[in-house]
């Protein structure tokens, strides 16, 4: 079952993926700024703000520093300000624990101000190559859609089935991307 989904995944996205500018430069702060802005926003409308934003704090050091009121300008048009200011916090905590860099480390991740299970995850996964997954809504409703499992998505017992069922499949498809490569 793995390879049958893991190719025909694969080989839409080599179809079908996006000019991102986060994208394709395996720089976890990126991925993670990125993460955090398209969080219930379009890809559409995060792109000029993602370019601004890292015009003006094109690292994890400057976004520590940065005033908040010139912070919260930057991200302003995004709403949940909230999500800025946790980006702030853990910043803060990467210069003071980690010099300055997102740890390599998934547990080290998810234990950052603002970053949950599928941002941590994202980050791993993209930006180091970790195989872990990033699951959401979305994912959940690729599986069932391929799979042609008609379970309730929002159901616990499903969820974490699928979930462990991603964690195989993440496994897999870094292994098949980096014989791609």
């Amino acid at each position: 079952m793995t390879d049958e989904f893991i190719q025909p995944l694969l080989a839409w996205y080599d179809e079908n993926k996006r000019i991102l500018p986060w994208r394709d430069k395996h720089n976890a702060y990126y991925t993670w700024v990125s993460e955090i802005m398209l969080q219930q926003t379009r890809v559409e409308a995060v792109k000029p703000y993602f370019e601004r934003f890292i015009r003006e704090l094109p690292d994890i050091r400057d976004l520590a520093a940065c005033p908040e009121e010139k912070l919260l300008k930057l991200w302003e048009g995004l709403g949940y300000y909230s999500r800025v200011r946790n980006m702030q916090l853990a910043a803060r905590e990467m210069v003071e624990k980690y010099n300055g860099r997102l740890p390599e480390d998934f547990s080290l991740l998810i234990s950052l101000k603002g970053i949950g299970s599928y941002t941590a995850g994202a980050i791993a996964s993209i930006a180091y190559g970790i195989p872990v997954p990033a699951v959401d809504g979305n994912v959940f409703r690729v599986v069932t859609r391929m799979t042609e499992d008609s379970e309730d998505i929002t159901r616990p017992a499903f969820r974490k089935r699928q979930k462990a069922h991603c964690k195989k499949l993440s496994r897999k498809t870094v292994q098949v991307i980096l014989t791609r490569q």
